[in-house]
């Protein structure tokens, strides 16, 4: 069985209850990381781990442990390309499952928007993060979690 592991410096209150919920009834071992004390419910299926402090520190805790056929839940496309690479699977916050067909285009994406902001170019970030974001997750993680615990 896979594990989940959660890159949980930024993992959003709405999606707590969704994840535990979905841990708690298919009886999967979770691990979250990060870089701070993150609670996303009491679970005896789920491990807190605290790395030290530092920009990519949780990501290359994720990467080192992860096996093979493992979930990775994180925002953090850089991470989830890593995660690709090693053959694992990768939910984003807003539900969108990261591929080997689609990775390269959203870290493409990022880069661009990151020269350009790094020219000076006022950007928008992120819209807020919404229920309906939490919908689209809790979505994708049901469909993910139905077709690879069968």
């Amino acid at each position: 069985m896979f594990k989940i592991y959660v890159d949980g410096d930024a993992f959003p209150n709405l999606l707590k209850p969704i994840l535990l919920k979905q841990v708690e009834r298919l009886k999967i071992e979770t691990i979250v990381v990060s870089n701070k004390k993150i609670n996303i419910g009491k679970s005896n299926l789920v491990e807190y781990m605290i790395v030290d402090a530092g920009a990519d520190e949780a990501d290359n805790k994720i990467v080192e442990i992860l096996q093979e056929g493992d979930l990775v839940i994180t925002a953090d496309i850089p991470l989830a390309d890593r995660v690709i690479s090693k053959n694992a699977h990768a939910i984003d916050h807003r539900g969108e499952l990261y591929s080997v067909d689609n990775i390269k285009q959203y870290l493409a994406m990022r880069n661009l928007m990151e020269k350009i902001r790094e020219s000076g170019e006022v950007t928008k970030g992120p819209k807020p993060f919404s229920s309906k974001d939490a919908e689209l997750f809790a979505n994708q993680i049901n469909a993910f979690l139905t077709k690879y615990t069968k």
